[in-house]
């Protein structure tokens, strides 16, 4: 393929995610080495990722927002302890614009492909504006992947939904303008995001009828509002907030406690079951009990928080049924127990999960896709939740088997950011031209997370989202880790670089002169072209140039800063 006859920008690194993750990586670049050059990709039109997305009715964290939030940029003026959507987007806003990461930003494109070039040791990005047929392509040293795991809204599993006459709205593609007064509702799910949806907009329909098809255990409530007075001693009296936020950790740490299918595991989950059951006996109306109340494991499900979903079954227009539905007819569904009439259809029904990058083909060394990648190993899987094999300064961030079931991905994402700077560096001073994880560390690793987590509540047989099955007829999870995040800190904080191999960056005196002229040919387009908004200037030109005379890439001053549940370096 011939990659030298399009018009390319170009950026030191490029973030495919303009979320948690994307944000953290830009923020962290620049806290720990100065480095500003990063183009930030996102198919929406808003920065946040899930934050912007999720906009429906009642959606908030269900994490503290004390722990669901970056270590570096602790925020004491959280309004609750489980913050609404609208409250995490704004603090996601406010990061990204102290970074200046919001012009650095390519808003509404949709990446297609990103390819590796082994000569260049570059990633090529092929891009296109959503609702356009214009194609651009970017060039990067260092590609990251911050797409999410919870992307996707799974279609409904029920036939003829395209001849209903009405709004059809995923949770996901939440629409603003359409009126539920007066209005007959069919939601369908039963986990955290309908336990949300449920309590506020109940009250507003005509009737609302919830067709539960799976069962949760639903825990006592943990959401209060955060008072000024409170939020003032988190401001102003030293250490308060990381102490608050380091207990926040701690009390999410010893769920972890009930994960292992052990004895003393077991009796834990025993008395968390207790709690949760007693409390749905206690709240919900006694003819839900049998739809509502799970007979498997607690934790083998992500828990659910209540907010205020058990005692809004108690309204005059709401039907709780676990009844199969069988087709959507034009005005309603058809169950086995008969007929449902609608004028709205709410899915709650989650996404398609256990799949990573599914709509990008990124291909790697040797013409491998990494979709190709992980068909040999039966599902996605990377090495220490963020590199593959074959794939050079690539790292996923959130990527498979970071999901905590107890605690918050925020720490993960950190956390797997803050490792691939440090395996990065010597790219970054010119020791090394890329990185690579070596193929048997990555099957090793593999092999030992799959090991382990056939030995936790996570495969206890509760047809989770967590697991999916394989063509070989097995169980694969690519969503869970099976350690606590403490453990996962410390892996990160302190890296085997021995199942890393670094290509050296001496290459023959022709070879050296060829990628010069390459380079330099490259950073003469970028000066010219259209950047998310934004003309490369010839102050950044005259830099690029000299960075690379100099094979460093920029100036490397910052030091390894590393991270901690605390929020300063540990």
């Amino acid at each position: 393929m011939d990659f030298g006859s399009e018009a390319v920008s170009y950026s030191q690194f490029a973030c495919i995610g303009a979320g948690f993750s994307g944000i953290g990586l830009g923020a962290s670049l620049k806290r720990w080495y100065g480095i500003t050059d990063i183009r930030i990709f996102d198919r929406h039109t808003q920065l946040g990722g899930t934050w912007y997305i999720s906009r429906y009715p009642g959606c908030a964290c269900d994490v503290p927002s004390a722990l669901y939030s970056f270590s570096f940029e602790p925020n004491p003026s959280w309004t609750r302890i489980l913050p609404s959507s609208q409250e995490l987007w704004n603090y996601l806003h406010h990061v990204a614009d102290k970074y200046d990461l919001i012009s650095r930003m390519t808003l509404g494109v949709n990446v297609e492909e990103a390819t590796w070039i082994e000569d260049r040791s570059r990633w090529r990005l092929t891009y296109r504006a959503v609702n356009s047929d214009q194609v651009y392509y970017h060039e990067s040293d260092f590609l990251f992947a911050g797409t999410g795991q919870l992307v996707t809204p799974r279609e409904l599993d029920v036939p003829g939904i395209e001849s209903f006459r009405g709004p059809v709205m995923h949770s996901a593609r939440w629409r603003e303008d359409v009126d539920l007064k007066q209005k007959k509702v069919v939601l369908f799910g039963n986990g955290c995001t309908a336990a949300q949806i449920v309590p506020s907009i109940v009250h507003e329909t005509g009737h609302l009828t919830q067709i539960v098809r799976s069962k949760h255990w639903i825990m006592p409530p943990i959401d209060v509002p955060i008072p000024a007075w409170a939020r003032l001693m988190l401001r102003y009296v030293p250490g308060l907030l990381k102490l608050f936020r380091f207990i926040v950790f701690l009390l999410a740490e010893n769920a972890l406690r009930g994960f292992p299918l052990t004895q003393s595991a077991a009796k834990f989950r025993a008395g968390r079951r207790q709690i949760a059951e007693g409390y749905m006996r206690r709240t919900a109306p006694a003819k839900y009990h049998d739809i509502l109340i799970p007979d498997w494991e607690i934790g083998c499900k992500r828990r659910i928080f209540d907010s205020g979903y058990l005692q809004s079954l108690h309204a005059d227009n709401i039907t709780l049924t676990n009844s199969k539905a069988l087709e959507i007819l034009p005005n309603g569904v058809k169950t086995t127990d008969g007929f449902i009439e609608a004028d709205v259809l709410v899915l709650a029904n989650g996404f398609v999960t256990n799949n990573y990058l599914d709509n990008i083909k990124i291909t790697g060394r040797n013409d491998i896709t990494l979709r190709e990648h992980w068909e040999r190993f039966g599902g996605p899987e990377a090495y220490n939740c963020s590199a593959v094999s074959g794939f050079p300064n690539f790292f996923l961030l959130l990527g498979p088997n970071s999901v905590t079931g107890h605690t918050s991905a925020i720490m993960a994402s950190e956390n797997s950011i803050n490792y691939a700077l440090r395996i990065i560096k010597p790219v970054l001073v010119g020791k090394a031209q890329s990185v690579n994880i070596r193929p048997e560390a990555e099957q090793r690793y593999s092999d030992g997370i799959q090991h382990a987590l056939k030995n936790t509540v996570f495969s206890s047989g509760c047809g989770s989202w967590y697991v999916r099955g394989t063509n070989e007829g097995k169980e694969w999870n690519a969503m869970t880790y099976p350690w606590s995040q403490g453990y996962y800190w410390y892996e990160n904080l302190f890296p085997n670089r021995k199942d890393w191999e670094y290509q050296s960056c001496k290459p023959g005196l022709l070879t050296r002169a060829a990628n010069l002229v390459n380079q330099m040919s490259c950073l003469l387009k970028d000066s010219w072209v259209f950047h998310g908004g934004h003309y490369q200037n010839i102050e950044r030109l005259s830099r690029g140039i000299a960075c690379r005379l100099n094979k460093c890439h920029g100036d490397v001053y910052g030091v390894d800063v590393g991270s901690s549940v605390f929020g300063v370096g540990m």
